[in-house]
């Protein structure tokens, strides 16, 4: 599916009786809420507010939109419940906060899969994509398309990691999602499920040793404070999935649902283009606030994808061979 093909809005309802209502309507404007985890200057949330801002020029001002971005509304997997109970109708979260409600997600998440953002990007705007997104409706959420997170990579506070060796017994924290954990389980380290919204204060306190994110995420969140190491893992292509509560989306009006759809192609238009600038320019920064960056080898990243090999079996039985084959299928096709 196309990104012009998949999107949607949101609105919020304080209790099921109001959910049953297209949108929150104060003085004849319809008002839509969109809630996300993504700090106010990481580039998803600066599309979101030209989301915002184009739903009001499309609508002629009968539509208006209220972003809660930075946590506002608590933490990514929070967002994801309030969006599936109906208590908020959308938010923009990193896929894998998503996939222990729709474990299929898992099998666009395998190491090492992706070598370039654009593969990636061909393969979830592919069949993939569609496929996903039926999944993704059968637990009640409208899928409305995918921004860059990017290519994730470890930090930590204390010990350098220049080999894979050097990440054995280390507790890292990781997103909650299966593959991901088992990945770092293969290679070695204690990897440690964490919402991002505790990850700051963890790191400070030195629950946990490290943790892995995109340049962008490390640095808007200024996790440089914590963490004096980075290391060019590269381990992980992620996505920013965009969902809405499917029964409040479906209740909106044709006319409604298209002026949606044509600002939220223009945001993830927007974000993709914008992603690979933010993420180069935040390294620089990285590096410019006294983080060490090592480099591993091309020897030491070799090694990193033979021991986690194995990690397509375990999701394989999760979530079915069928649909694992098919996605490594359009991802050789992308050229990835």
């Amino acid at each position: 599916m196309t990104v012009g093909r998949r999107t949607a809005l949101l609105t919020l309802a304080a209790t099921p009786a109001v959910l049953a209502a297209p949108a929150v309507r104060a003085q004849g404007t319809t008002r839509l809420r969109i809630a996300g985890n993504f700090a106010v200057e990481h580039s998803s949330s600066v599309a979101i507010e030209g989301f915002k801002a184009d739903i009001a020029r499309l609508s002629g001002g009968r539509m208006a939109v209220d972003t809660f971005p930075a946590m506002q509304l608590g933490g990514a997997q929070e967002n994801v419940s309030q969006v599936r109970a109906g208590t908020l109708l959308m938010t923009w979260v990193g896929m894998a906060f998503l996939s222990r409600t729709v474990p299929e997600l898992e099998a666009i998440s395998l190491p090492f899969q992706f070598s370039t953002r654009e593969a990636a990007f061909k393969v979830v705007d592919g069949p993939v994509g569609d496929l996903l997104d039926g999944r993704m409706a059968d637990k009640g959420f409208i899928s409305l398309g995918y921004m860059e997170l990017g290519f994730r990579h470890v930090t930590t506070g204390q010990k350098p990691v220049k080999t894979v060796d050097d990440l054995r017994g280390l507790k890292i924290r990781l997103q909650p999602n299966e593959t991901h954990l088992a990945t770092f389980r293969a290679i070695g380290a204690n990897p440690v499920a964490m919402d991002v919204r505790e990850l700051y204060s963890a790191m400070q306190q030195r629950v946990v040793d490290g943790q892995e994110n995109p340049h962008s995420i490390i640095f808007a969140s200024r996790f440089f404070e914590v963490q004096k190491h980075l290391t060019n893992t590269g381990h992980f292509y992620d996505f920013i999935s965009i969902v809405a509560n499917r029964r409040a989306f479906g209740a909106l009006s044709a006319e409604q649902q298209q002026i949606i759809r044509t600002a939220m192609d223009a945001a993830i238009k927007a974000q993709r283009e914008n992603a690979a600038k933010s993420d180069t320019d935040a390294l620089a920064g990285l590096l410019a606030r006294g983080m060490q960056h090592d480099i591993l080898p091309p020897a030491e990243l070799a090694r990193m994808r033979q021991m986690t090999a194995g990690v397509v079996d375990g999701i394989k039985g999760r979530v079915g061979a069928d649909l694992v084959d098919r996605v490594q299928a359009e991802v050789a096709r992308a050229g990835a």
